[in-house]
């Protein structure tokens, strides 16, 4: 039976007694990350915790941040923590199915979106090619990275214009756009309203309080 390797929200928040308790990331791990040193390879394993992927010492994706490390002694532990296996290395030593790796990118994507986000952003943190991850993506999903990604940032932008009373900049900003015109601009385009208007269509009516009251000049 397959592994599911849906990464679920909380993932890597085990304990340290925990089965997917993490191990200790020392200076010589460290240095086999960072130079790729195929001769750590099964001794163990490491995960990425704002991409949620784990990887062989050996592979050659671009090295994360130290702070955003954490070691396994084996996949097995990893894949406990929820963390998903890198389709570049494969750490559980089979090849990562297309419909995996693209929930992968969706999902970094929707936890990332008020980010600065390109093609070869995604790319590499999901560790595959711009060209690869874009003809996949679009294959698997139907529409570009880019698309899903404009989706998110408007369904988003939806929720802060009906829940908050932020001006349109910074819902703009909230949702990764500083550039406010084009967000106004992609806004329109894809719901067919601007941003003020969407607020104001939609927003709830306000209930006015019937008052009940005698005229004076009734007897």
């Amino acid at each position: 039976m397959e592994n599911n390797y849906e990464r679920e929200e909380g993932a890597g928040e085990q304990g340290q007694g925990g089965i997917a308790a993490a191990e200790e990331l020392s200076e010589e791990r460290w240095r086999a990350i960072v130079q790729s040193d195929a001769a750590y390879d099964g001794r163990f394993f490491y995960a990425v915790q704002t991409t949620g992927i784990f990887c062989r010492p050996s592979c050659k994706s671009r090295p994360p941040k130290k702070e955003n490390v954490r070691i396994f002694p084996d996949a097995e532990h990893a894949l406990a923590a929820r963390f998903r296996p890198c389709k570049r290395c494969r750490p559980t030593g089979r090849r990562l199915p297309n419909q995996e790796w693209v929930a992968q990118i969706a999902a970094y994507i929707d936890a990332h979106y008020r980010e600065t986000l390109s093609l070869e952003t995604l790319a590499d943190a999901c560790h595959g090619s711009p060209y690869h991850l874009q003809r996949t993506f679009k294959r698997i999903k139907g529409i570009s990275p880019v698309e899903y990604l404009q989706r998110t940032r408007i369904a988003r932008a939806k929720e802060e214009l009906l829940r908050t009373d932020h001006s349109i900049a910074e819902v703009a900003e909230a949702v990764g756009m500083a550039n406010t015109p084009y967000f106004i601009t992609l806004f329109k385009r894809k719901t067919g309203h601007t941003p003020a208007d969407y607020r104001q269509s939609m927003a709830p009516p306000v209930m006015k309080e019937d008052v009940s009251y005698d005229h004076p000049n009734q007897s």
